[in-house]
């Protein structure tokens, strides 16, 4: 017999908030309210279709090894994780940012080994190699716009929104890396097994998109 559930991992957070409405339009609805409840796993009005909700950092992992058919992530986490282990056939057009280099308010270039806190390391080194730059990483996982005024680091590479955080710390954006949303990535064997279903929830969640 053909396996036919399917779960799909879903962003907490700001991507959460647009993410939901778009597969309610797709027909995809959870049976109770995501954002209250401190629930991780939901069922949904379609019997063979469940949902998680978990860390975005987490979800390429999730979908890559099966534990998930389909997932929503920002582009940033595609980049910093690596392609390889699933398609990426939709673009949601939500959560829209950019990931940056910034550094502090002034007009001097920064020369020699810089030292780049980020918690995009894999972005970082392969945009700097890119330029033929030599960096030292930092790895933080938050508070990066502290990092140049206490002397961790030179620059940063951070996703930027409007800028008014940076501004307020004293930096300023300066090389773009990649514009930012959110998309939909799905299980390669999940795609071949449960195609009709997955294919059809695709489907759906384009028409929502387009509606947008």
């Amino acid at each position: 017999m053909i396996p036919t559930k399917i779960l799909i991992a879903l962003t907490k957070g700001r991507i959460l908030e647009e993410t939901l409405p778009l597969f309610e339009a797709a027909g995809v609805v959870p049976n109770e309210d995501i954002r209250q409840s401190r629930k991780l796993l939901f069922t949904t009005n379609l019997e063979n279709v469940d949902m998680i909700v978990i860390r975005g950092a987490d979800v390429p992992t999730y979908v890559e090894f099966g534990s998930a058919d389909l997932g929503v992530v920002g582009k940033d986490f595609i980049l910093e994780y690596g392609c390889e282990g699933f398609y990426e056939p939709l673009d949601l057009q939500i959560a829209k940012c950019r990931i940056m280099t910034a550094s502090p308010l002034s007009d001097t270039v920064l020369s020699g080994r810089v030292k780049v806190a980020t918690k995009f390391p894999n972005i970082a080194k392969r945009y700097f190699a890119s330029k033929g730059k030599q960096i030292e990483l930092v790895k933080l996982n938050g508070a990066l716009e502290l990092a140049p005024s206490l002397g961790l680091a030179d620059a940063i590479v951070d996703i930027v929104d409007t800028g008014k955080t940076l501004q307020a710390n004293g930096l300023e954006p300066k090389e773009l890396i990649a514009d930012i949303s959110s998309r939909v990535i799905v299980n390669k064997a999940s795609m071949k097994i449960k195609n009709t279903i997955i294919s059809e929830i695709l489907e759906k969640l384009r028409e929502a998109v387009k509606a947008l």
